[in-house]
This record gives C-alpha cells, structure tokens and sequence, in this order.
C-alpha cells in the first residue's frame, strides 16, 4: 500500500494585527512609551527637590512613595472603570488623570511645595496607574490571540524607550547646569506644562478615533471555568484559591521586593553619580539614561537566552548577577563601582516580566485575579526609596546593600518555589 497524502491546507500565519485595528494599535502603543517617560522623569524630580526644595534623600525618596503607591491604590478601581465602561474609556481616564497631575505642577511650584508636588505625582500615578491596567489588555485584545505576547512585547519595547527619554529630557531640560533656571522650579513647571498639554492633545485625539470591537479570547472560557462545579481530583485542585497556591504567593512576594529593588536603585542613581563619581547632576542624568539601554539590552539577550535556559534558571542567575553588583556599588570603587551600578538594569531586566510569567502557571480561570495581585506588587517601589534615603544621608554607597535583601528572595523564588504544586 502506497501512503496516504494528507491535503489539508496547512494552518495560515497568524497576523500580527488586522488593518482595522492599526490605528487604535498605533494609539495604545504610545502608552507605553509615555509612562515609561514620567516613571523615570520622577527620579530626576528626586534629585532636583533636594537640590531647590533642600529635602534630604529619605524625604526625597517620597517621590517614588507618591508614584508607586498610586499603583496600590488605582489598580483595582482602574480594572473596575475598564470592565464596566470599556477599553477606550478606561485610556480617557488614564490620560485625563496624566494630564490633570501635570498641570498640578503649576500651582505646587508657585507655593515651592514639596507636599503639594507628592499630591501632583500621586494623581498623575492614578494615570499612570490606570494607562497600565487597561492598555496591556489592550493591545493584546487588537488582533488574534495567537499573535497577543508578539503585541505586548512589541508595545513594551515602547516602554523601554520612554525610560530611556525620561532622564534625557528631565536632564536636559531640568539638570541642565548653566540654564537661567537650574536653581529653582521654572524649569519644572514650564516642561509639566507642556506635558500635560500633550497628553491633553492626545486624549483629545483619541476621543474621536473609532475602536473596532475588542473581544477578550479568553474571558468566556475563564468564566465558564470559574463557575463550574469541580467533580474530579484535578477539578478540585484547580479550585483552589489564589492564597492555596504556594508559587503564586512567592511571585507577589518576589515582584514585590523586585519593585523595592527598582525603586531604590534608581531614586539614588544621580546622586551616587554626582557624591560618588564627581558628576555634575546633568551629566548623571545621562548616565542613568544609559543603564535604561542597558536594561533594553538586557531583555533581548534575555529572551535569546531563555531558548536554552529555564526562565526562573536565568532569573535566579540574574539575581545572583545582581547581588555581585551591589556589593561592588557598596565599596565606592569609582568607575569599577560606577559601571556595576550601571549593570544592575541588565540584570534587572527579565525580573518583572519573568516573575509575572511565573507566578501566573496553572492559575485557569483565576489567572486575571492572580495577574491584578501581582501587578499590584509594584507598590515595592514605594517602599524602599524612602528607606534607602535614610542610609544614603549618611553614605549613599552603603544604602546599595540594601537591594540585595531583594535579590535574595527573587533567587529563592527562582531556583526553589516558582514550581506550580499540584
């Protein structure tokens, strides 16, 4: 007998979107790129408040305080709004609460306010906060689900490029030594001002851009799972809560403490480079820009790794990479010291993303819950700052051992409990 030749048509390509989505797809990818910019612009803020406001670094640390505790407390309400008033609503909401805490700016440099500048974050955070809940379900949902991690990651590289924009342009236009208003808060007020005009511009925009319908592939599925009866072991099991599932409480933890690790680090990146290295404020700025490449770097030789290493393997080698660099950052050995501190971005770089990747396995139809849990772990960031400021008004080399305590526990995630128990 001669074998018999299968004529199916081999599956089509998935695309990576459709052509009614493009400018929806062009609109929400610039989310990202836009709170990576005024994530990283708030550790130049921190730099020049101690500067013109004369706070010291602990106080100043409750910048990042004001950013990453928005995140806290917006994330659930923002995934409320976005379920019941939908994706384009959600966005309007998010940059109508960006824009309205960048004109804050105005009147808190007017009073020369530190309190009234946290209040302005806090609610440009709430923006944040909300771009970030809705715009990852976002662009996922604007196109087919098999094409969904090309989107994201796509979008994320947006992000990418707004961290490394935010300290270029708070530099330039904030650090800058030499400018008529270096020594005060014009320079602050009048680049808000403009910022906040933009994003008005682009709510604006987006208000009269018309979304073609945006479906959820997974949502029926998850509900259907969420409301079934469990009859089997394995049913039964997966019916378990979030709280019973040891790897899923070690990923909030770990992203947590990966936040904790975030902020710090960059809150006091200009000053180790301005006390430590000698740097004017502007040059370090640049500097830090530089570690935002490095980070990007990081992610692709990261995901090329990941063809041949287990993630939580490379995750826990970078934790180790990670705590080798703050030990050298701690000693103050100039450049050596200086250029470690500049790679613990590459080595930060798969944490986030790597964590979440993890502590969402096997979750069925408690993965959106899982996925808001851990989200809401970057409330970390708001933490240590203001701790690592203590330390770092005595020596801001010696607050960098204080990361490591983070670095720990994402090595113990990921080299012993990010395994989904059955």
């Amino acid at each position: 007998m001669q074998p018999t030749l299968s004529t199916a048509a081999p599956a089509a390509a998935a695309r990576f979107t459709e052509r009614r989505y493009l400018v929806t797809l062009v609109f929400v990818t610039s989310l990202f790129m836009l709170w990576g910019i005024a994530i990283t612009m708030g550790d130049v803020l921190n730099r020049h408040f101690q500067h013109v406001l004369h706070v010291s670094k602990a106080q100043s640390g409750l910048v990042q305080f004001s950013i990453f505790g928005a995140y806290a407390v917006m994330g659930i309400p923002a995934g409320l709004f976005m379920k019941r008033f939908g994706y384009k609503r959600g966005v309007l909401l998010g940059l109508g609460l960006y824009a309205a805490g960048a004109f804050l700016f105005v009147p808190a440099a007017n009073a020369g306010s530190f309190g009234f500048f946290r209040v302005a974050l806090f609610v440009l955070a709430c923006g944040l906060a909300t771009l970030e809940t809705v715009a990852h379900p976002f662009v996922a949902g604007l196109g087919e689900p098999r094409t969904s991690d090309q989107r994201i990651n796509f979008a994320q590289s947006f992000n990418g490029l707004g961290a490394v924009l935010g300290p270029l342009i708070g530099g330039y236009f904030i650090l800058r030594s030499g400018q008529a208003h270096s020594n005060d808060l014009a320079s602050v007020k009048l680049l808000y001002q403009v910022i906040g005009a933009v994003i008005l511009a682009i709510a604006v925009a987006f208000a009269f851009v018309k979304v073609p319908p945006v479906q959820d592939a997974h949502g029926a599925e998850a509900e259907l799972d969420a409301y079934a009866v469990p009859t089997t072991p394995a049913a039964l099991a997966a019916g378990r809560s979030l709280w019973q599932r040891p790897h899923f409480v070690w990923a909030v933890v770990a992203q947590f403490f990966c936040t904790c690790a975030q902020g710090g680090t960059w809150a006091f990146f200009i000053n180790y480079g301005v006390e430590k290295m000698g740097l004017a404020a502007e040059k370090a700025s640049y500097f830090f820009a530089l570690s935002m490449v490095l980070m990007m770097v990081g992610r692709f030789v990261g995901t090329f790794l990941m063809r041949f290493i287990a993630p939580n393997k490379l995750l826990a080698v970078f934790a180790l990479g990670n705590i080798a660099m703050c030990l050298v950052v701690a000693q103050s050995y100039g450049w050596v010291s200086f250029s470690a501190l500049l790679l613990v971005n590459f080595f930060f770089s798969i944490m986030f993303p790597t964590i979440f990747s993890l502590g969402l396995k096997d979750l069925g139809a408690r993965t959106q819950q899982g996925s808001s849990f851990i989200v809401m772990g970057v409330v970390g960031g708001a933490v240590f700052p203001p701790l690592m400021g203590l330390v770092a008004n005595h020596d801001v080399a010696t607050a960098y051992y204080l990361p490591i305590v983070c670095y720990v526990v994402i090595f113990l995630f990921g080299a012993r409990f990010y395994k989904p128990v059955a």
